[in-house]
């Protein structure tokens, strides 16, 4: 592989940039925050992204020590791309970027992708200091977070798959306010705008928050 571009400056944030300020890594991240993910399935959650960026992408980061590809067990027998621990380590960074991105988000435009899992980051963020799983469920599909989640993939498409320990259930706009920071998650509780189901303390202090 040619070599990496490099800002040459003896600088943690240069040397940062050198890892992944090229375009879409940051957001490849975003996706394999999921858990792994086939290249074709992050190429279809990469609207406008080519099919040789994003293998470039990849390659530059398993390179740079951010992501692993293997081979899934028969049946499945795809390869997947997954997230290493300093991959994973860059959650936190993706969160900080959200919330400083909120005020330039503004409406959507009318050549604006949207998939229901982009909406995961900005709740994560919104149910900042709990721990648990949450089903969300948007007018464009379902989704569910691990909030709390120290390892692992911290949402996923679909159900839960298992009982969550809370189920949302608010449309787009609803979601897209929360998401640009203009109403927090228990006001929107408040106002009936997002209704929580679940029998569990998580639910209960989200509907009494």
């Amino acid at each position: 592989m040619p070599p990496r571009r490099s800002y040459d400056q003896y600088c943690s944030v240069a040397r940062a940039l050198d890892t992944v300020g090229d375009r879409w890594t940051l957001l490849i991240v975003r996706e394999l925050l999921a858990g792994p993910r086939r290249y074709t399935d992050l190429h279809a959650d990469l609207p406008g992204v080519s099919t040789d960026v994003l293998a470039s992408r990849l390659k530059d980061m398993e390179r740079d020590g951010l992501a692993t590809r293997r081979r899934l067990p028969p049946p499945g027998a795809a390869y997947v791309y997954e997230l290493t621990g300093r991959g994973s380590a860059l959650l936190p960074v993706l969160q900080a970027l959200g919330t400083w991105g909120e005020a330039g988000l503004g409406e959507r435009g009318p050549t604006d992708a949207v998939r229901a899992h982009w909406f995961a980051l900005p709740l994560l963020r919104a149910l900042e200091g709990e721990t648990g799983l949450v089903e969300v469920r948007l007018d464009e599909g379902v989704f569910h977070l691990r909030a709390g989640a120290g390892t692992g993939p911290v949402y996923g498409d679909g159900p839960a798959g298992q009982e969550p320990d809370a189920v949302l259930s608010l449309d787009t706009d609803t979601c897209t306010a929360i998401g640009r920071g203009e109403l927090p998650l228990a006001d929107g509780v408040r106002a009936g705008r997002v209704a929580v189901d679940g029998d569990g303390p998580l639910a209960k202090r989200l509907r009494e928050a």
